[in-house]
């Protein structure tokens, strides 16, 4: 079953070949088996989904309507709430907390039949890089136990990556699903920002943050956006926009005809050789499909790592200000006053990248600073802003690679600058609040995949996933990594 695609397995439960129970007990024993050497999954909802199976397995025999996603294994990035489930960020300071509300998210996959089979690991409140940062145990790579899955969606990625679910979710910040989807030969999309609500997910930087998916093929991508792409009240921030159908009639004769992709060939100039090479590749392959390359100035993201590093670490120094002890969290054991309280749950349950930010984030906000640096930086995110609108008028898509370089090893990192630039290229979707998404696009000379990126303008996520559907058929690049390629 592992070699299916998501739609492919949903239509033989639909028809009867395959039921529910059966997958649901597949994908549990294959986690059982793999995912020791990965670390992709922190809880595995065994009975809860073996339940939900069995209720599909009726609601089929009676004839019952069934939803786009009927049988269909779901991971969620432990992040999320699933209503009575924990919900750990990837934290010490949360191993105890059980969400007491569903995330609309999760809402909308079990309306639809998905069976919610897992939480996947993530680097601490999902701020890093690599998934070296996560409190419990970091992920490795699919393609090379060796290496880092990227980060912070990192356990989605792995587990989608070695067929330990055929779809997940992850939140994407600064490039948290794309990276991640990159390093692991899987597709990640980031949709417009407000396009999934948010409504469920532990808050990192609220004005970034957008939930999206992960799955193997572009095509379970569009079918899963159709699932929790909609409109929701509880959502101040989501777009009230129509339902749309993203894989559909006639996307096997998606093509890049008439179409003009950008490309930002001057801020790509310092990029690593060999990455440059499979760049320059993929844009070859897009002109095969009928594109036309421009040339597009966004020297302006040049400053992108700044301003994102100032406005992210602003937001979520307000945003884990709740995270105190009392109210949500593990409280230390030796605190006596209530300011001990405070400080030692703090200090006992944030991980040293957590609080870095946590400092930095409180520095820029803080009243000598907060002209010098935060209201500054959102001037500049402004202009990136604009400078992307300028840029969609001479272009329908824009061209990026996702990451600097192919996967690294664990450890193999340790400046923080270093590592923040591995962001470089995924920030200023974020910025910008514009769809994009990763795909595929070959392997390094040391086997590990490469990812291309494509962005298009706010609102228009129909049109860059049917375009990087296009890209993926015309490559049909193999994404299932040897190591997992077994029962």
């Amino acid at each position: 079953m592992y070699k299916f695609s998501a739609k492919e397995l949903r239509d033989k439960f639909l028809r009867g070949e395959v039921s529910a129970e059966s997958i649901t007990e597949y994908f549990i024993k294959r986690i059982e088996k793999f995912d020791s050497q990965l670390g992709s999954f922190l809880c595995v909802l065994k009975e809860r989904s073996l339940k939900k199976a069995k209720e599909l397995d009726i609601k089929r025999k009676n004839g019952q309507k069934l939803g786009k996603l009927a049988g269909v294994p779901i991971a969620i990035k432990d992040n999320t709430h699933i209503k009575g489930e924990l919900t750990t960020c990837g934290s010490m300071f949360l191993k105890n907390y059980r969400a007491v509300f569903n995330s609309t998210v999760s809402n909308l996959f079990e309306e639809e039949d998905a069976i919610l089979i897992g939480k996947t690991n993530l680097d601490e409140f999902a701020m890093g890089s690599s998934n070296e940062k996560s409190a419990f145990f970091p992920v490795h790579n699919p393609w090379n136990l060796k290496c880092v899955s990227g980060g912070s969606s990192g356990g989605s990625s792995a587990a989608v990556s070695a067929r330990l679910a055929l779809g997940a979710t992850g939140s994407d910040t600064g490039g948290s699903i794309r990276q991640p989807a990159s390093f692991c030969g899987v597709v990640g999309f980031k949709p417009t920002y407000g396009r999934v609500s948010r409504y469920g997910l532990v808050a990192f930087g609220s004005s970034l943050d957008q939930i999206g998916p992960l799955a193997t093929c572009t095509e379970d991508i569009g079918l899963i956006m159709e699932v929790i792409g909609k409109h929701c009240p509880k959502d101040s921030t989501s777009l009230k926009i129509p339902q749309e159908e993203f894989i559909g009639k006639g996307i096997d004769k998606q093509r890049f005809d008439d179409v003009k992709v950008g490309v930002p060939w001057h801020f790509l100039e310092d990029m690593d050789d060999a990455n440059f090479k499979s760049f320059k590749e993929s844009i070859s392959r897009l002109k095969d499909l009928g594109a036309e390359i421009v040339d597009i100035n966004l020297d302006i993201l040049k400053h992108s790592i700044a301003i994102y590093y100032i406005l992210a670490t602003a937001e979520a120094s307000t945003n884990l200000a709740r995270f105190d002890g009392i109210r949500y969290g593990v409280r230390s054991e030796v605190a006596k006053t209530l300011n001990d309280i405070y400080d030692l749950s703090r200090e006992d349950g944030f991980g040293p990248e957590v609080k870095k930010r946590i400092m930095l984030g409180t520095y820029v906000l803080s009243s000598g600073y907060e002209h010098a640096y935060y209201k500054k930086a959102q001037k500049v995110r402004t202009l990136v802003i604009r400078a992307f609108e300028e840029a969609f008028e001479n272009c329908n898509l824009v061209a990026m690679p996702v990451s600097p370089s192919p996967a690294f090893e664990i450890g193999a990192i340790q400046d923080p600058i270093q590592m923040y630039f591995q962001d470089l290229f995924t920030i200023c979707a974020n910025l910008a609040g514009l769809p994009a998404i990763s795909v595929p696009s070959g392997l390094s000379k040391d086997k590990k995949p490469i990812g291309l990126q494509l962005l298009g303008p706010q609102t228009q996520d129909v049109s860059v996933i049917r375009h990087a559907y296009a890209f993926e058929k015309f490559l049909n690049f193999n994404n299932l990594p040897p190591l997992f390629d077994k029962e």
